[in-house]
């Protein structure tokens, strides 16, 4: 299928991951025609996810504007968006803010791909911290770079995906600019409130976001599928879904969601593969309150009528092989799933995620929100003049081999050095 044909307006992800802001863009009606990761387990769902969209397994830091044009097939088209999240653990409130972390170094080429693609504007996704402290200064630098090379940036912003119809509080900084030749697009403002917060007198009158119960209550009950312990996927009952868990669960039914429907079993129940607790971690998570961490794990229960925790992803074994702590379900002494996850991140049901738990809640925790990128993604079509339509034609989801990939063999699929990503090491 050659997207190009239909017009859309087209993007480029950098450090796209499994695709959160690919999707939110296609759902604003843009299409994303080359995405660019070095992981080649993301690469790989990715492609699984967007079969007719172009993916580059590769390290940004060894590619030029022209490789990814080429790659993506571009020729005489400008491209209207490059966005994409560089990876600055070094910036984040929970760990040092430290310039001098290498990792902090993909943010400046980020700036260099934007400003040898040119695209008419750009969206830079990265965590709340970026703005406090020593941090504030490679911003100002960054900023300051763009604007020396015929960009034009205002002042950056911090948004809550809780604003934006996610049930999750999850504040991520975004960064937008647009050429010179170009008019500036808004941030977006919000279209919900937090619950169980007071109203103040800016969003008095928006109804609350969706709460965790909103999310998952019409999800089967995993503990009804012993295939489960084994496998991510089994036909299953699925219950009364809120309105908010509809928009999920019906591809192509969201209001102003221009995304491309996907064919999928809506009574199939996947990426739930269970965990094993112990007896004594499952007494101890009936114990906790909602909306109280367990003393012990220091793994938060969600609160059924509240929003889930941000949701973080773990790191490699090069950085000390740290998985972050899962919520606790709310009303079943257990983590909650990866397709629980992504419920709570506003990924669709027909949107699947590696096998491996571990890379599963890695792939959701890493992403940036579908709704929230909706959101930026439709201020940029608003200025862009364009107005998608929907599509009547359903299309293929990719080959289900490639959400099971080892790390060698998802390596081998795109030529890439199987150690291009630190292996986990199992303790």
């Amino acid at each position: 299928m050659n997207h190009f044909e239909t017009k859309r307006p087209i993007a480029i992800d950098l450090f796209a991951g499994v695709g959160g802001m690919t999707l939110g863009f296609e759902q604003a009606g843009f299409d994303v025609v080359m995405s660019v990761d070095i992981d080649p387990i993301h690469c790989a769902v990715h492609e699984f996810n967007f079969p007719f969209w172009s993916v580059l397994c590769q390290d940004v830091t060894q590619l030029t504007g022209k490789d990814i044009c080429q790659a993506a097939g571009i020729v005489h088209q400008e491209i209207d968006v490059v966005c994409g999240g560089p990876p600055c653990q070094g910036f984040s409130l929970i760990g040092k803010r430290v310039l001098q972390d290498e990792r902090n170094a993909l943010v400046f080429h980020f700036l260099r791909l934007v400003l040898e693609l040119q695209p008419k504007y750009f969206v830079m996704e990265n965590v709340a911290g970026m703005a406090i402290g020593k941090s504030q200064q490679l911003l100002k630098e960054l900023i300051t770079e763009f604007e020396k090379n015929n960009y034009q940036v205002p002042s950056y912003q911090v948004l809550n995906a809780a604003n934006f119809g996610v049930p999750q509080n999850r504040q991520r900084l975004f960064l937008l600019g647009c050429r010179q030749d170009q008019r500036l697009a808004d941030y977006p403002k919000p279209i919900t409130k937090l619950p169980k917060t007071n109203s103040t007198l800016l969003n008095y009158h928006l109804p609350n976001s969706p709460t965790v119960a909103d999310a998952l209550l019409d999800l089967p009950t995993i503990e009804d599928y012993p295939e489960l312990l084994k496998q991510d996927a089994v036909k299953a009952e699925f219950g009364k879904p809120s309105f908010y868990s509809q928009q999920l669960r019906e591809s192509g039914i969201r209001e102003n969601d221009y995304s491309y429907p996907r064919c999928y079993d809506s009574g199939l129940l996947t990426s739930s593969l269970r965990t094993k607790h112990s007896k004594q971690s499952m007494a101890r998570f009936q114990a906790t309150p909602p909306g109280q961490t367990e003393p012990i794990s220091r793994f938060y229960k969600l609160d059924p009528e509240g929003l889930c925790n941000t949701l973080r992803a773990g790191t490699a074994s090069n950085r000390g092989a740290f998985t972050s702590p899962r919520p606790i379900h709310p009303y079943v002494p257990r983590c909650i799933t990866v397709r629980e996850a992504a419920r709570l991140h506003s990924y669709p049901d027909w949107f699947r995620f590696h096998v491996t738990k571990w890379h599963g809640f890695r792939q959701v925790g890493n992403s940036v929100p579908p709704f929230l990128a909706c959101a930026i993604a439709q201020q940029i079509i608003k200025v862009l003049g364009v107005s998608p339509s929907k599509f009547n034609h359903w299309y293929q989801l990719g080959d289900e081999s490639l959400l099971q990939l080892e790390m060698s063999k998802a390596a081998q699929l795109y030529g890439v050095p199987s150690d291009v990503i630190a292996p986990r090491i199992k303790k």
